[in-house]
């Protein structure tokens, strides 16, 4: 018996404190859009989501959430085709500049989002110039942004898995440095990749500050426009996108868990 290990009754004393600090505010605000004007509850406000006389005053929270979904996409991308591939190629060609790509990674979380801005209004500008202006080149500033999320996901599965006799074992049988990366190597990284996705995902949804600042309309810009007329709706749409990465949380866990079935 481990004397160091809490009891079985601290274990579940600590569970249901950490339990109760996340569900009280998430079912407080469930009961929150839940509330009509006569003090009752009712799924009205739910309902209203879908209902077109409705449409038009959540309109710009449909349009920024879409906007929003697209542009975790193109970060997801960039985070799997020029993220993980870089760190790949680090570990495995330049190991003794690991220290000095790690400090680049982790630099962006110790830099506030306005001043994130500041630096990239010029750059944007630029960017408006050559590419437009649209939603989507957002993803140039996320990709900066989960950049040390992503780096710690990712690199927890480099450092579980053997890549360097990995990839020796697939070249000496003849196949290229594509296929290693693609077939051999992500394979063997899936859950650092799977959770590096989420947590883009989960920023990008979540992100205000530069969306605000360089005047591009997504999720959370949208919602404390349509705060303005309505209170309710802003927290329903909160509540389905908590939802949204819980159920991805659960995709990611299966997946982990079959990857790591599979290999045994």
């Amino acid at each position: 018996m481990n004397r160091i290990a809490p009891s079985p009754a601290t274990r579940w004393i600590i569970g249901i404190l950490i339990g109760a600090f996340f569900a009280i505010p998430l079912v407080a605000t469930f009961l929150y859009t839940l509330r009509d004007r006569e003090g009752g509850l009712s799924f009205a406000r739910w309902a209203a989501l879908v209902d077109p006389a409705a449409s038009a005053a959540i309109k710009p929270i449909w349009t920024g959430l879409g906007n929003s979904l697209v542009l975790a996409v193109v970060t997801v991308v960039i985070v799997l085709v020029l993220l993980a591939p870089t760190m790949i190629l680090v570990n495995l060609r330049f190991p003794k500049l690991t220290p000095v790509f790690e400090f680049a990674a982790l630099l962006p979380i110790s830099i506030p989002a306005i001043v994130l801005v500041v630096g990239l209004s010029p750059i944007y500008l630029q960017i408006g110039r050559t590419l437009g202006t649209g939603t989507w080149t957002l993803a140039f500033a996320y990709g900066i942004t989960v950049l040390p999320f992503a780096y710690r996901a990712i690199q927890a599965s480099i450092d579980a898995a053997d890549l360097r006799t990995l990839s020796e074992a697939a070249r000496s049988l003849g196949a290229n440095w594509p296929t290693v990366v693609v077939r051999v190597l992500a394979p063997n990284l899936r859950q650092g990749l799977l959770s590096a996705s989420l947590i883009s995902i989960a920023v990008v949804l979540g992100e205000f500050t530069i969306a605000s600042l360089l005047n591009r309309q997504v999720f959370q810009t949208a919602m404390i426009v349509v705060q303005k007329q309505d209170a309710y709706v802003p927290a329903i749409f909160t509540l389905l996108a908590l939802l949204f990465c819980f159920l991805l949380l659960l995709i990611i866990g299966r997946a982990a868990r079959g990857n790591r079935k599979a290999d045994q």
